[in-house]
């Protein structure tokens, strides 16, 4: 059984097949689908997705493109929707500095804020971290981030950066990426990091692995990454499968009360 921790169903991509595509995804293995949210627009949105259809949950925060929207009566509304029965997760929050959308010091502030309604709501954390790794750990380090329960999303960075999340307990989301001929980095870091701290995701309508790139993806490939990653770490596709399902039902504690009331 598969978990999808990070995909975008709200996406426009979607908007000629979503019902079919969601409803086909049982086939592929596919029990569970997070949809996290990315501007208040698309909270909204993935929070009418996961009221329509049982197998998907929301997460909900600001991605840093889009934190120059948020106000206090944004912030007001997040903890609302934080609240809702099947909202797991705060996020994707965090920094991004290869689009530089928004000055880096709001990008900070929004970061910070959403790490503290994380800890107000009891929820974990979804982190966007592109092109700003030293100052992603030092506004984290700076909340005191490793009290939070999170998952560093679509992870990019160096086996060393990722000890420094690891140590702390936080999972690292791997993706279509790690399918890549010329990924070495984050092939480098898979071999690295213990299965117990690996999340499943697909960033869907983005990252399709291979031989997929380039085209919309969707949570039917990951046994896909979940054949490069067994690979990597010389363990069966089966133990990589398993094991990803456990970390994603602990990671997202809601989704585990659920199955333990049905």
């Amino acid at each position: 059984m598969i978990i999808d921790t990070h995909a975008h169903y709200d996406d426009s991509a979607f908007d000629a097949d979503r019902d079919e595509v969601l409803k086909s995804l049982k086939a592929s293995g596919v029990e569970y689908v997070v949809n996290v949210g990315a501007s208040l627009k698309s909270c909204h949105t993935t929070a009418a997705l996961a009221e329509k259809y049982p197998f998907v949950y929301a997460a909900v925060g600001v991605h840093p493109d889009e934190v120059g929207e948020l106000s206090e009566e944004g912030m007001a509304w997040l903890r609302e929707a934080a609240a809702l029965p099947k909202t797991v997760a705060i996020g994707e929050i965090g920094l991004d500095y290869y689009w530089d959308k928004e000055e880096r010091d709001v990008q900070k502030e929004w970061f910070a804020r959403q790490m503290e309604l994380a800890k107000e709501v009891g929820l974990p954390i979804i982190v966007h971290s592109r092109e700003a790794a030293a100052d992603t750990l030092d506004v984290m380090k700076a909340q005191n981030a490793r009290e939070i329960p999170g998952v560093i999303h679509c992870f990019g960075y160096s086996t060393q950066m990722a000890k420094e999340y690891l140590d702390w307990g936080y999972f690292l989301g791997i993706g279509g990426v790690v399918t890549f001929k010329n990924a070495r980095k984050i092939k480098e870091v898979v071999e690295y990091m213990p299965l117990s701290q690996l999340l499943l995701e697909t960033d869907c309508p983005y990252l399709a692995p291979a031989p997929f790139r380039g085209k919309r993806n969707t949570s039917a490939y990951i046994p896909l990454i979940i054949e490069a990653i067994a690979d990597i770490k010389k363990v069966s596709t089966k133990e990589v499968e398993q094991t990803a399902y456990e970390n994603a039902r602990r990671f997202y504690k809601k989704i585990r009360q659920a199955e333990l009331r049905i």
